[in-house]
C-alpha cells in the first residue's frame, strides 16, 4: 500500500514544551502557504523548530476553490521544489503518494486546479511534524536578560474557546500570518450588518447558493477573483435575464501580465534590484505595476466572452453590465436587505446610482498589521519614513541593534520586496534564504541569476560573469555626475 506520507517520514511527535534554558531556534507565527514551505524546508536541518495556527487545519481560500479554476503559477511552484526539486514534500511526490502521477503525466496541465493545491498543502499540514493547530499567539516580547523571545499563546478547543494559556521561548520568529480580505470604507458598515447581502468574495461559495437566488447582482473588482466570481454567477443564470453588474476601478477589465520577460518581474534577480531601490521610487513602482498581479488571466477572459457571446446567437443580449473605471462613493441600505450603491465615473466625471440585491466584493486583500501581535517590541522597530517597518533584504524586520534574535516575516513586504511578496512562486526561494540566514551555513544554495532581463544599468556583482571562452563584449562605461 502506498504510504500517506513520503518514505522515511516519521509519524508526528508531540512536542515537549520549551523552556527559557531551553529556546527553540525558531517559532513561526501563522500555517498559511508560506510558513508551511519554510516548515517544510527546515524539518531535514538541525534546527528545533515549531509552529503556530490559530485556526484548527490547514485550508486555502477555501471559499475561491471554485471547479476548474487554477492557479496562476505553474505546478512548479510548489512548497520547495523550486529551492530543492528533490525534497519529499514537492507536488510531484504528494501525486505519486496518490498514485496520480501517470494521470498527471497524460493530463499535461502545468497550471493545477486551486483545489488541488489546497489538497496538497492540506497532505503536507497533516504529515509534517512541528504543526500546532488550534493555538492563537497572543503577545510577542523580548526577554533582555535571557536574550529570547517570549511567545505567549492560547490553546484553543475544537469550537474555538480557550482551553490553556502557554508560553513557548524561541531565539528567532518568523511570521507568516498572511493577508485579509479587504473591504472598502464605503461598504463596511453593510458587509458587517447581517441581514444585507454584501460579502467579499474570499467567502463566496458559502453564500453562492443563497446568492443565486437575488434578483439582481454586483460584483466589484477587476482582478481574477471578481472575473472568477462573475464567470460562475453568468453560468448559473438564465439567458436573457441574468441580471449582472461587474463594476471595477481599473480602466480596463484588462489581462494579467504574462509574458515571458514580464513575469521576470517575479525572480529573484527583481526582488533584489526592487529592495535596493530608494523607498520613495519603490513607492511609485508598485501602484503601477497592477497588471503584474491584479489583472485576469486571459483564458478567464476569454470564457467570459464566449459566455456573452452564446447569449447572443438567436438575438438580443445579455442583462449583464460590465463597467471599468468606476469608483464606489458611498454606499447605504434600501429598505431591509437592497443596497443602494453610489457611483463615480472616473474618466467621466459623471455620477450614478445602481440599485442591487446582493454585492460581491473581489476587493483584494491587505496585509494584516503587525502591531497588535508585535506591541511588546515596538519600541525596537525601526519604520520607514511612512511608519512602516524597515525590512532587510534577508526578510528581517529591522530592530534594535540590542536585540539579538531575528524576526523574518514572509508576505508582509511589498514595501520593501516589490510585488512577488504575495507570489507563490517565490516561496520556497524565500524560506530557503530565510534558512540560509538563520543557520548561518547554505544548506540550499541560492541561484546567482534567475532572470535574463538586467534590471538597472550597473548589474550586481553576480550578474558580472565572462562570456565563456572570452572577455564580455558591449560593456558599460558609468559615468558619474
Amino acid at each position: 500500500m502506498t504510504p500517506s506520507r513520503p518514505p522515511g517520514t516519521p509519524d508526528k511527535p508531540t512536542q515537549a514544551p520549551t523552556t527559557p534554558d531551553n529556546p527553540r531556534d525558531l517559532v513561526g507565527i501563522g500555517i498559511g502557504p508560506f510558513n508551511l514551505s519554510l516548515a517544510a524546508l527546515a524539518q531535514p536541518l538541525d534546527l528545533d523548530t515549531a509552529f503556530y495556527e490559530q485556526r484548527p487545519a490547514f485550508h486555502w481560500h477555501p471559499g475561491l476553490l471554485l471547479d476548474g479554476a487554477t492557479l496562476q503559477v505553474p505546478f512548479l511552484a510548489d512548497l520547495v521544489t523550486l529551492a530543492d526539486p528533490a525534497n519529499p514534500w514537492s507536488f510531484l511526490n504528494y501525486l505519486k503518494t496518490r498514485e496520480r502521477l501517470y494521470p498527471f503525466y497524460f493530463a499535461e496541465r502545468f497550471h493545477i486546479q486551486r483545489a488541488e493545491y489546497d489538497a496538497y498543502c492540506r497532505w503536507v499540514s497533516d504529515n509534517l511534524p512541528r504543526l500546532h493547530y488550534g493555538h492563537q499567539i497572543d503577545a510577542v516580547r523580548w526577554n533582555p536578560e535571557r536574550d529570547l523571545f517570549d511567545v505567549d499563546f492560547t490553546q484553543l478547543d475544537a469550537d474555538g474557546e480557550a482551553e490553556a494559556l502557554g508560553r513557548t521561548h524561541a531565539k528567532n520568529i518568523v511570521l507568516g500570518i498572511g493577508t485579509a480580505p479587504h473591504i472598502p470604507e464605503p461598504l463596511k458598515p453593510l458587509a458587517d450588518a447581517p441581514t444585507v447581502p454584501v460579502i467579499h468574495a474570499a467567502d463566496y461559495l458559502l453564500h453562492r447558493d443563497r446568492f443565486l437566488t437575488a434578483d439582481h447582482i454586483t460584483v466589484i473588482g477587476s482582478g481574477q477573483s471578481g472575473a472568477e466570481v462573475f464567470l460562475d454567477l453568468l453560468r448559473h443564470r438564465p439567458p436573457g435575464a441574468e441580471k449582472l453588474h461587474w463594476l471595477a476601478r481599473t480602466p480596463a477589465f484588462a489581462p494579467m501580465e504574462y509574458s515571458k520577460l514580464g513575469l521576470e518581474h517575479f525572480t529573484p534577480d527583481y526582488t533584489r534590484y526592487f529592495h535596493a531601490l530608494p523607498e520613495t521610487v519603490r513607492d511609485q513602482l508598485v501602484p503601477g505595476q497592477w497588471q503584474l498581479h491584479k489583472g485576469i488571466d486571459a483564458d478567464t477572459i476569454a470564457a467570459i466572452h464566449d459566455e456573452l457571446y452564446q447569449r447572443t446567437l438567436h438575438g438580443g443580449w445579455p442583462d449583464a453590465v460590465l463597467t471599468p473605471g468606476v469608483n464606489v462613493r458611498t454606499a447605504g441600505r434600501v429598505a431591509t436587505t437592497r443596497v443602494e450603491l453610489h457611483l463615480e465615473h472616473v474618466e467621466q466625471g459623471t455620477r450614478s446610482r445602481l440599485t442591487t440585491d446582493a454585492v460581491i466584493l473581489a476587493t483584494g486583500y491587505r496585509e494584516r498589521p503587525l502591531g497588535r501581535l508585535l506591541a511588546g517590541l515596538d519600541p525596537y522597530l525601526r519604520r520607514d519614513a511612512s511608519e512602516r517597518p524597515r525590512i532587510d533584504e534577508h526578510h528581517r524586520l529591522v530592530l534594535d541593534p540590542s536585540i539579538t534574535g531575528s524576526i523574518y516575516v514572509q508576505n508582509a513586504e511589498r514595501h520593501t520586496h516589490g510585488v512577488g511578496a504575495p507570489d507563490l512562486g517565490l516561496a520556497a526561494w524565500r524560506s530557503a534564504g530565510i534558512l540560509n540566514s538563520l543557520t548561518g551555513k547554505e544548506p540550499y544554495p541560492q541561484p546567482q541569476r534567475t532572470a535574463f532581463t538586467q534590471f538597472g544599468l550597473t548589474p550586481p556583482a553576480h550578474r558580472a560573469t565572462p562570456r565563456p571562452g572570452g572577455e564580455q563584449r558591449g560593456t558599460l562605461v558609468h559615468l558619474k555626475n
